[in-house]
């Protein structure tokens, strides 16, 4: 069975915005990713754990978004040079 069996339509946003959704997406789950792992390795899973990771994740995301959307299309050139 499909998932979209399950799942409401999600409305169709214009292609134009591709470029914006994929650095929102991409920053926000990586930034994400990478504020848990060093907030748990420089201060470990103890108490106030999530306030912390939170607090680094807000910080990392307002500085991942910006650079994602303005590195993304360098790097999807420079792959498009690379490759046949």
């Amino acid at each position: 069975m499909s998932l979209a069996l399950y799942l409401p339509a999600l409305p169709r946003i214009p292609r134009r915005y591709a470029p914006v959704l994929f650095a929102f997406f991409l920053s926000i789950s990586l930034s994400g990713v990478l504020a848990a792992a060093i907030t748990a390795v420089n201060t470990g899973l103890e108490t106030g754990f999530v306030g912390r990771w939170l607090h680094a994740y807000a910080l990392a995301w307002s500085f991942a978004f910006p650079a994602v959307t303005v590195v993304a299309p360098r790097v999807r050139a420079l792959v498009e040079r690379l490759t046949a």
